[in-house]
């Protein structure tokens, strides 16, 4: 499908109408996550440039070769770019397309988690480290065993353990895994099968491994049954993000369709956190397009202007672009909720 033309916009009068303004407006971001570390808060987005490469439904177009870091002191004072935090020529295994990433601190060391592609096509997780949250970063030489698809998402539990959640459609390929084996001949499966699920793996020591074999989170409609692949309003597409409130754990996500929020239970039988099933009900919508949408929670902070449910307090939706080629704004898309990881 052909690419909008985006020449009959003023972006002038969007911009003096909009009820924000974008915090970057001198390069191309989308998919930023938030954190705050050291007392301020950093966006680490990914960083779109103009490649000429054709519109596909793949992504070929967004070929972004390079991470940089945006801090800011206060919620509301201006977004500063410290620079090029990575560049694609100095990750030893990768070759193209370093999609959306995130962060993570453990002890006075810093990690960039990071999805992009191989000599072969084929997209892993890479992480590299630094002991500045602006970077440099120093790429491990190889990605993440057992890692692939993208939008890498970071979570640490109280107890200390931290989970990486990731995956994503169409460009992103989870359609070409099951039980985590590429297969270029895997579709998406027919409207009437369970959609296809997140994955999740618990980090190891060092949080440059996976501990354990990848799993999925079995994201389950008001009958408990998975959600089906047509489901579009509510099935996974990719933007896997989690933040924990009163004991709590809020899974979100972007449909590929709208934005929307969604409520879910624990499933008590489970026993482990790397087997949890969130049972979704959507709730609220609030966009028509979601394939750009991402998410971040920053704690103790308030960023949002959109009106917070209470399992929201204490925590806000990070800045997420409506456009990589428009605007960056604030915008909340799926969320589901456990009582473990």
């Amino acid at each position: 499908m052909p690419e909008d033309s985006i020449e009959h916009i003023d972006f002038e009068d969007l911009r003096q109408r909009a009820i924000s303004q974008p915090l970057v407006s001198h390069i191309f971001t989308a998919d930023p996550s938030a954190h705050v570390f050291d007392g301020k808060i950093y966006i680490y987005p990914s960083h779109d440039i103009d490649t000429g490469i054709p519109f596909d439904d793949l992504g070929s177009h967004f070929a972004m070769e390079d991470y940089h870091v945006l801090y800011m002191d206060t919620p509301d004072s201006p977004a500063v770019d410290m620079g090029v935090a990575l560049h694609i020529k100095d990750v030893p295994w990768a070759t193209s397309q370093m999609w959306a990433p995130d962060a993570a601190q453990k002890g006075d060391e810093f990690y960039l988690y990071f999805p992009a592609k191989r000599a072969d096509g084929i997209f892993q997780i890479g992480v590299a480290v630094s002991n500045s949250p602006a970077g440099p970063f120093i790429a491990e030489p190889r990605a993440i065993k057992g890692s692939y698809t993208i939008d890498p998402a970071v979570f640490k539990d109280d107890d200390g353990k931290y989970y990486m959640y990731f995956g994503g459609l169409w460009g992103g390929q989870l359609q070409s895994y099951r039980n985590n084996i590429y297969d270029a001949n895997h579709q998406e499966p027919p409207a009437h099968e369970p959609a296809l699920c997140p994955k999740m793996a618990l980090l190891s020591e060092d949080m440059t491994a996976f501990e354990e074999t990848v799993k999925e989170i079995l994201i389950l409609d008001e009958d408990g049954k998975p959600l089906l692949a047509g489901d579009n309003d509510r099935r996974f597409f990719e933007a896997s993000w989690l933040h924990k409130y009163q004991g709590k754990y809020y899974f979100s996500y972007s449909t590929g369709v709208i934005c929307a929020i969604t409520e879910s239970l624990f499933s008590k039988s489970e026993s482990t956190p790397l087997s949890s099933k969130q049972y979704t009900k959507c709730i609220s919508y609030f966009a028509e397009s979601a394939t750009a949408r991402h998410e971040a929670t920053v704690s103790a902070l308030v960023l949002s202007i959109l009106p917070l449910p209470s399992w929201l307090s204490g925590a806000i939706t990070g800045v997420r672009p409506l456009s990589s080629r428009l605007i960056s704004g604030l915008a909340f898309t799926c969320f589901t909720s456990a009582t473990n990881p």
